[in-house]
């Protein structure tokens, strides 16, 4: 979903707020597996990068969207994304 549609606000309402983020999932999941883990390594969470929101704050609504219809028009394999209408 994009920010031009209607659930959008209520989906952005769940999470913390990014001025760059550009779509939201919904996923319906029939089946998760674990791996037994034993060579994954421990690591600590440090913290939330902060790039992506630097970025979008100094490019501002319309600059985001105008990097979209540059870079995010299409998919890797050339399909439409839908995020530009």
């Amino acid at each position: 979903m994009h920010p031009r549609d209607a659930a959008w606000q209520d989906y952005e309402a769940q999470f913390a707020g990014n001025p760059g983020t550009r779509q939201f999932f919904t996923l319906d999941i029939g089946l998760v597996q674990t791996s037994c883990g034993f060579a994954v390594p421990l690591m600590d969470f440090v913290a939330d990068r902060k790039t992506l929101e630097n970025w979008a704050e100094e490019q501002g609504r319309e600059g985001i969207e105008a990097y979209w219809a540059r870079k995010n028009a299409l998919s890797l394999d050339g399909f439409d994304t839908g995020i530009v209408e």
